[in-house]
């Protein structure tokens, strides 16, 4: 997946914020507000790992999209985008994940 495409999502995801709900899935989200969006998320979480046990390589990136798609929504709900979490990525590639746990602020995850 490259880059443009998170992009793209993301503008459609934003735009579709304000949309009616009887039109768009993702304007019903919205309008059900945060906790629905992070019931979905864990939802999509599970199903991730239970495709990942089920050694069903399709079927993990399906549900590992879906993942992905509905944590962008929750990003857009903070009026954050995928390119906020693609530049915290690029500032941690070459360090030690041990490294960059260790300079949070918050070291609890």
């Amino acid at each position: 997946m490259r880059n443009d495409t998170l992009q793209k999502l993301m503008e459609t995801i934003v735009e579709r914020k304000g949309a009616a709900v009887e039109s768009s899935y993702v304007a019903k989200l919205f309008n059900k507000g945060e906790d629905a969006i992070l019931k979905k998320i864990g939802e999509e979480a599970t199903e991730v790992l239970l495709a990942a046990k089920s050694g069903d390589k399709q079927h993990l990136v399906y549900e590992t999209a879906d993942l992905w798609f509905h944590c962008m929504v929750l990003l857009a709900q903070h009026d954050l985008s995928a390119s906020d979490v693609l530049k915290e990525l690029a500032q941690r590639a070459g360090v030690s994940g041990l490294d960059e746990k260790a300079g949070r602020k918050d070291n609890t995850a």
